[in-house]
């Protein structure tokens, strides 16, 4: 799958860090996240950017993983205006044909709208969730 006028990359160099930080730091998981918080994030991840065809980034997403047993896909989205044209479904196809994501155990994220994206890409509701625990720190980017 494509979309005309489009493209996706996971080169680190194409990302447009200050594009990204400015959806993600009003998003509802990442509210107020300092830039260079972000930045160190970003560098520890496997990143995939979606760009027209000028180059303007317009999507994004990131797993973290130690590419061999387990990765947590985080930060996607689709900016409002190019929405409704299959962009999501395509960055999530590409991103789980990436060859470092293949034979994992166990790829988890956190969403609160988007299960209907994500279970066409094989994601359920966690199957034993007694075994999963957090610590969370909801004040992490208050200063």
């Amino acid at each position: 799958m494509m979309v005309d006028g489009y493209r996706i990359s996971s080169k680190p160099q194409e990302m447009d860090i200050k594009t990204i930080h400015a959806f993600i730091s009003a998003s509802y998981w990442a509210a107020g996240i300092p830039l260079a918080t972000f930045q160190t994030a970003l560098q520890n991840s496997l990143c995939f950017g979606v760009f027209t065809d000028s180059g303007e980034q317009v999507g994004f997403a990131r797993m973290i993983t130690d590419h061999a047993t387990y990765a947590y896909l985080a930060d996607v989205y689709i900016l409002e205006g190019h929405r409704g044209i299959g962009l999501s479904k395509w960055l999530m196809q590409v991103i789980h044909q990436h060859p470092s994501l293949q034979g994992l155990r166990r790829i988890t994220l956190a969403t609160r709208d988007a299960h209907g994206l994500y279970s066409q890409f094989g994601y359920k509701v966690l199957s034993a969730p007694d075994i999963f625990m957090e610590k969370w720190n909801p004040q992490a980017y208050v200063r």
